[in-house]
């Protein structure tokens, strides 16, 4: 079922979501470099030459050449960011919006003068508006066809790049995923939604958001203070990307949408364990980071709740498309302080037990209890129950088959866990006889 965007409906007005924002991104950001007067001053010094710096459509250099902000607007500009530019040209804001009606900046203003626009005459066409809720034909929906959940241990991303995968105290780690390739070259998606957290790469103390939607195209390999990973960079899919926010931000989950963010370990090193030592990454993956690094975090409960609104998100997308939900990080560590090197076998394996059997149950599983039993960097594990959520048996649609499970101890500082988990349709139950 397509999203309700009726709000595209209203006469005279361009509401800026997230399909505009991907469209107009360069051009937004083209505005917002004008807030230097070293950089006012080349663009009024050549205006084309300025735009052509920047990687504008044709369409939209022409619209600002022609100071034409209705044509700029349908191009994807917002116009907080156009002001920016009107503002470098000498325009007042009631120039700026009397030029999209029509009038000049002394008429619009005897208008606001006189009480403004009436809403009368501008209101949505009730005919437009039934029609625009008649159900419309579709090809097909995506579809949430499984969950792979795995630690990201940097140092198995350091034992891939170096070539140590047969050293004896990593051998047995590599073997553990050695189905997993397998089953993933037999299986993969059109898309991966990845969750995991990032490790004060992207993200900084001047800027702690709770959940991120990676939302742009593509995505440049983190350096993490050894050079970034020698594996290709990420491509995203905007347009899904997109939909997601809408649909996710829409059932009250506040997401912070970035356009530009590099990822590290905790993106890469699942996508080797995965798919191995490959030229560019054989699928799209739009990255989802949680903040699991600075309290408060969020819940298991409501990373639980987020993977079921995720999945209604991407299965109500109007395209075919095969997609996994990745949940990574954890299992049991701590890095700091006297409890260093904490493991917990026990804890980690009855967690797996209950994220196959009874997730709901092991949703309410407190914070305190992360920290306590699996180590102070076990929080990331509530990643996981995001991509639990996302599963068909979780509502009763379909159920989950158990496709790979491993467990090992250790990767330098971790526990390593690896679970795949396949969405089935549920089985129909046998006739009674009479």
């Amino acid at each position: 079922m397509a999203l309700d965007k009726t709000y595209k409906l209203v006469p005279g007005t361009t509401v800026f979501d997230s399909e505009q924002s991907a469209k107009g991104y360069h051009l937004n950001q083209f505005c917002m470099s004008l807030m230097t007067a070293e950089n006012r001053a080349a663009y009024l010094a050549d205006e084309r030459a300025y735009l052509d710096a920047w990687p504008l459509r044709e369409e939209q250099k022409r619209a600002l050449l022609d100071r034409d902000l209705n044509a700029a607007m349908r191009e994807g500009g917002n116009i907080y960011f156009l002001a920016k530019w009107g503002a470098t040209l000498g325009f007042s804001f009631q120039q700026m919006a009397g030029s999209m009606t029509g009038m000049t900046e002394e008429e619009y203003r005897a208008m606001m003068v006189g009480g403004g626009r009436s809403v009368e005459g501008n209101r949505i066409d009730h005919a437009v508006l039934e029609a625009a809720h008649a159900p419309a034909p579709t090809a097909g929906h995506a579809t949430v066809t499984g969950a792979v959940f795995t630690s990201h241990v940097p140092a198995i991303g350091a034992a891939l790049d170096h070539g140590k995968t047969d050293e004896p105290y990593w051998r047995p780690v590599f073997e553990g995923y050695a189905y997993s390739r397998t089953w993933e070259r037999e299986n993969v998606p059109d898309v991966i939604l990845l969750v995991y957290n990032d490790h004060a790469s992207a993200f900084d103390q001047s800027l702690v958001p709770t959940f991120v939607l990676g939302t742009g195209a593509s995505y440049p390999i983190a350096d993490e203070g050894y050079g970034p990973r020698p594996v290709p960079g990420v491509e995203g899919d905007p347009d899904l990307a997109a939909h997601i926010a809408h649909a996710l931000i829409r059932e009250d989950f506040d997401l912070t949408l970035a356009n530009e963010m590099a990822v590290d370990h905790g993106l890469t090193v699942p996508l080797s364990l995965m798919f191995g030592d490959v030229e560019k990454w054989p699928c799209k993956v739009i990255p989802f980071h949680v903040n699991v690094v600075q309290y408060p975090v969020p819940s298991g409960a409501r990373c639980f709740r987020l993977g079921q609104a995720l999945r209604r998100a991407i299965e109500s997308y109007d395209r075919p498309l095969n997609v996994q939900v990745w949940g990574t990080g954890g299992m049991s560590h701590q890095l700091q302080g006297p409890r260093a090197g904490l493991i917990n076998r026990e804890w980690d394996n009855a967690f797996l037990d209950r994220l196959v059997d009874d997730p709901a149950g092991l949703a309410e599983v407190p914070h305190l209890e992360y920290v306590e039993e699996a180590g102070s960097e076990g929080i990331e594990l509530v990643m996981w129950l995001i991509a639990r959520g996302a599963l068909s048996d979780v509502d009763g649609s379909g159920e989950v088959e158990v496709k790979h499970r491993f467990y090992h101890v250790p990767a330098s500082n971790t526990a390593v866990g690896h679970l795949i988990l396949e969405n089935r349709p549920r089985a129909e139950e046998p006739a009674e006889k009479e």
